[in-house]
C-alpha cells in the first residue's frame, strides 16, 4: 500500500495565457518526467498534445500526468529528512469555451495552483476558476507567473486576489526586481533570498544575502506572515505576544498547512515560468502546503438502496469507490474512463459496477496517464487518479464501486450550452459517420449537445461558445475524416413565464372498447423566489394539492411526467422552458376509461392551451464581458459595445490599458473579436463568459419568433 501522505492530486488552473501549461512542462522537467522542455510557443508541449492545441498554442483538453518528486531537499540535494512524494497533475485549459474540463478536473482533485499573470492579474475567467474552486472545497496556493513582464506587480495582484475574489492572500515571497530585472525571490518563512542560475535552467538556485534596499519590506510582509499565521492558531498567538521571533520554521509551516487545508488562507508565491524561476519553491510549496488524500473528509455519497449516506475513507483496504470524471478516445487503446479512486483496490481484468446503469462492468487494462501516453499498471488504489478500458458504457459523472457495496458519489454538474449551429455531411456516403462521430464527441464532452429538429430535419450542435464549435467542426474533419457544411452560429435562447393562469384539461377520447379519460384543474406560474434548481434536479416545481382521492395516487406522476416532457418546447418559439411551477388543484377520473398515459397526455395539452395565457417571454444569454485597450480607443470601443446593447458595468486601469466591463447579449457578439481589432489596429483584447439568461427586448423577441416561424412555414 502506497503511503497517502506522500500523495498529491493537483490541478494548475487559471485565466487564458496565465502560463499553465508553461508551467507544467516546468515541473515535468525538473521532476525528471520529461528531459527537454517543451514550448507552448513551439508546438513543442507534452500536454498540449492535441493537433489542434499545437497549431494554436492555447489548451483544448485537461491532460493528466504523474510525476515524483523529492521533499524537503537543500538546493536539490537530499537528506535523512528527504521523501519522494508522488504527484498526480492536471493541466487544465483556460478558455470559457472549455471550462468542462475545469469543472471536472476540480472535482477529483484535493488541491490546485491558481495562477496569475504578474501583468494581467485577476482577470474574468480567474473569477469562474474562483468560484469552481469554492464550490468543489478545493485548497489552493496561488502563483503569480510572468514576473519578468514589464509591468509586472506581484503585490498588486495579491490586492486584487483580496478585494475581486474575495480570498485571504497571504504571500510567502517577496520578488527580488521586477520585469527585467527579475531574478529572485526572498522567503519570508525561512528568511532568505535565493536567486536562480540562467546556465543551468533553473535547476540550481543560490542563497545570497537579503539585498539592503528590500530589507524593510521583507521585515513588514514577514510580520504580516507571521501575525496572520497566530490569528489562525491560537497555540502561537500566545507566542506572539511573548515574542514574536520564537516561532519556529516547523511550527509556521504546519499552521500554514492547517489553514489551507481548512481554506483560510492562499499562500502567493511568484515566478517566471518561461525564464525558469520560482517553479521549484512553488514545488515544494505544494508538498508543504496542500492536503494529501488524508487531509481531506472522506468522500459523501448515497446507498442507491436505501438512500441512506455513506462514507468511503481514503484507505485501500475500504470497499472500492471511483468517479469517473473524463472519457477520452484513443486511437490506439479505443475509449478511455479516467477516474479518481475514493477508496479501496482495483485491479485490471476485475468487475466494477455502474451505480447509473446498475451494470458490471469489466475493467480490463488499467493506466497511469502522462499526457496522451498510456503507461499500463496493475492495480489502483484510494487516492489515486488513473484510466480504464474495456467497459461497455461508463459516462462522465458515473460512479464505480464494488458490487457488494453499492454507493452514489455526488455527481459534476455542467453549464448548459448557449450557442448552437447546424451542421451537414458534404456527401451522402458521410451521414452515417458524422452521426457516430458526433455520438464520440457528445460522450467524451458533455457541454457538448447534438440534436435534430424535428421541424427542418437539420442536425444542430450545441456548445459554450464559437471556439467550442469551430474546434469540433475541426475534429469532425481530422479526426473523423467527416467533411460538413455548417450554418451560421445561432444563439440558444430559452423561455419563461411572468404570470400565472388557472386551467381546466378534460381529455377524452371515445374509440370502440376502452377509452381515454383524464381531468385535470392546474395552477402554472413562475417558480418560486427560493426554488432552488440544482437541488430539485429539474426546472419543473410540481405541487400536489389533490385531497380525497379525486385523481388516484397513481396518476399524480404521470400529471408530473406530462409538464416536465413538455417543457422542452416553448410556446412563443419552440425554445425550452427554464423553470415553472404547476399546482395540481382538482381533478376527476373515469373507472374503466382513465389510466396513467391520459393524464400525461391531458397535462401536455394543458401546457400548450394555458401557457400563451401566463405572459411568456423571450430569454437570451447574456455575457460578461472585459476589454483591454489603450487610451485612445476608449471612445470608439464603449461606443461599439453601446451599440450591441451593451450594459457598461465599470472601468480600470490595468498596467497602462483601460480595462472595460460590460454585459452584453450574446446574439449581439457574434465575430466580435474581429471587429475589435479593426476598432483598435490590432492593439485590444477582449474576453467573454457566459453570465446569465435575461429578458429580450420587445422587438427582437418579435423577430427571433418571426424567424422561427418563417422556417417552419419553408419547412
Amino acid at each position: 500500500m502506497a503511503d497517502l501522505r506522500y500523495t498529491r492530486n493537483i490541478g494548475i488552473s487559471a485565466h487564458i495565457d496565465a502560463g499553465k501549461t508553461t508551467t507544467t512542462e516546468r515541473i515535468l522537467y525538473y521532476t525528471g518526467k520529461v528531459h527537454k522542455i517543451g514550448e507552448v510557443h513551439e508546438g513543442a508541449a507534452t500536454m498540449d498534445w492535441m493537433v489542434q492545441e499545437q497549431e494554436r498554442g492555447i489548451t483544448i483538453t485537461s491532460a493528466a500526468t504523474t510525476c515524483f518528486w523529492n521533499y524537503p531537499t537543500v538546493n536539490g540535494k537530499e537528506d535523512s529528512n528527504t521523501k519522494k512524494y508522488k504527484i498526480n497533475i492536471i493541466d487544465t485549459p483556460g478558455h470559457v469555451d472549455f471550462t468542462v474540463e475545469v469543472e471536472r478536473s476540480l472535482r477529483v482533485l484535493d488541491g490546485a495552483v491558481a495562477l496569475f499573470c504578474a501583468v494581467g492579474g485577476v482577470e474574468p475567467q480567474s473569477e469562474t476558476v474562483w468560484r469552481q474552486m469554492n464550490k468543489y472545497h478545493v485548497p489552493r496556493i496561488g502563483f503569480v507567473n510572468k514576473m519578468d513582464r514589464a509591468g509586472a506587480d506581484f503585490f498588486t495582484v495579491v490586492d486584487q486576489v483580496r478585494e475581486r475574489l474575495a480570498g485571504n492572500p497571504i504571500p510567502l515571497q517577496v520578488p527580488i526586481g521586477a520585469e527585467e530585472n527579475f531574478k529572485g525571490v526572498v522567503d519570508l518563512i525561512r528568511n532568505r533570498a535565493i536567486v536562480w542560475d540562467d546556465s543551468t535552467q533553473g535547476m540550481t538556485y543560490t542563497e545570497i544575502p537579503i539585498p539592503a534596499e528590500l530589507k524593510e519590506e521583507v521585515a513588514k510582509w514577514r510580520e504580516k506572515l507571521v501575525e496572520a499565521i497566530a490569528e489562525y492558531d491560537d497555540k502561537l498567538m500566545e507566542k506572539f505576544f511573548d515574542n514574536p521571533d520564537s516561532i519556529t520554521v516547523e511550527e509556521m509551516e504546519v499552521a500554514i498547512r492547517k489553514a489551507v487545508c481548512d481554506m483560510k488562507f492562499t499562500p502567493m508565491m511568484c515566478g517566471s515560468s518561461f525564464k525558469n524561476k520560482g517553479v521549484q519553491t512553488m514545488l515544494d510549496a505544494v508538498m508543504a502546503f496542500l492536503p494529501s488524500p488524508l487531509d481531506i473528509p472522506p468522500v459523501k455519497g448515497t446507498n442507491p438502496d436505501t438512500n441512506a449516506e455513506e462514507l468511503r475513507k481514503p484507505d485501500a483496504k475500504d470497499k472500492f469507490a471511483a468517479l469517473a470524471f473524463k472519457i477520452a478516445t484513443d486511437p490506439f487503446v479505443g475509449r478511455l474512463a479516467f477516474f479518481r479512486a475514493y477508496s479501496g483496490k482495483l485491479e485490471s481484468g476485475s468487475y466494477v459496477l455502474n451505480t447509473r446503469s446498475g451494470n458490471k462492468e469489466r475493467i480490463s487494462r488499467l493506466f497511469q496517464m502522462h499526457a496522451n501516453k498510456q503507461n499500463p499498471i496493475t492495480e489502483i488504489e484510494a487516492g489515486d487518479i488513473g484510466a480504464a478500458v474495456g467497459f461497455k458504457d461508463i459516462k462522465t459523472g458515473d460512479t464505480l464501486c464494488d458490487e457488494n457495496a453499492p454507493i452514489i458519489l455526488e455527481a459534476i454538474t455542467f453549464p448548459e450550452p448557449v450557442i448552437g449551429l447546424a451542421i451537414e455531411p458534404k456527401t451522402q456516403a458521410d451521414m452515417d459517420k458524422l452521426g457516430m462521430a458526433l455520438g464520440k464527441l457528445a460522450e467524451e464532452d458533455p457541454t457538448f449537445r447534438v440534436k435534430t429538429d424535428e421541424d427542418s430535419g437539420q442536425t444542430i450542435i450545441s456548445g459554450m461558445g464559437e471556439l467550442h464549435l469551430e474546434i469540433i467542426v475541426d475534429r469532425l474533419k481530422r479526426e473523423f475524416k467527416v467533411e460538413c457544411n455548417q450554418g451560421a452560429p445561432q444563439v440558444s435562447y430559452k423561455e419563461a413565464i411572468t404570470g400565472s393562469v388557472n386551467h381546466r384539461e378534460l381529455y377524452k377520447k371515445q374509440s370502440g372498447g376502452c377509452g381515454k379519460f383524464a381531468d385535470i384543474v392546474v395552477e402554472i406560474s413562475p417558480v418560486d423566489e427560493d426554488f432552488d434548481i440544482t437541488t430539485a434536479k429539474s426546472g419543473l416545481q410540481f405541487v400536489n394539492e389533490i385531497t380525497g382521492g379525486n385523481i388516484p395516487r397513481e396518476f399524480i406522476p404521470a400529471v408530473e411526467k406530462g409538464f416536465k416532457a413538455a417543457m422542452v418546447n416553448g410556446v412563443l418559439a419552440g425554445y425550452p422552458l427554464d423553470t415553472m411551477k404547476v399546482r395540481l388543484i382538482d381533478g376527476s377520473y373515469h373507472n374503466v376509461d382513465s389510466d396513467s398515459l391520459s393524464f400525461e397526455l391531458a397535462a401536455k395539452l394543458a401546457y400548450r392551451e394555458a401557457l400563451p395565457k401566463a405572459k411568456p417571454v423571450l430569454l437570451e444569454p447574456i455575457m460578461k464581458v472585459e476589454v483591454v485597450t489603450p487610451d485612445e480607443y476608449m471612445g470608439d470601443v464603449m461606443g461599439d459595445l453601446n451599440k450591441r446593447r451593451g450594459q457598461m458595468e465599470g472601468m480600470d486601469t490595468r498596467a497602462g490599458a483601460q480595462v472595460i466591463k460590460a454585459k452584453v447579449p450574446l446574439g449581439e457578439m457574434f465575430g466580435y473579436v474581429t471587429s475589435l481589432r479593426t476598432i483598435t489596429s490590432g492593439r485590444a483584447s477582449s474576453t467573454m463568459e457566459f453570465s446569465h439568461y435575461a429578458e429580450t427586448p420587445k422587438n427582437i423577441a418579435e423577430e427571433v419568433i418571426a424567424k422561427v416561424k418563417g422556417k417552419l412555414e419553408k419547412v
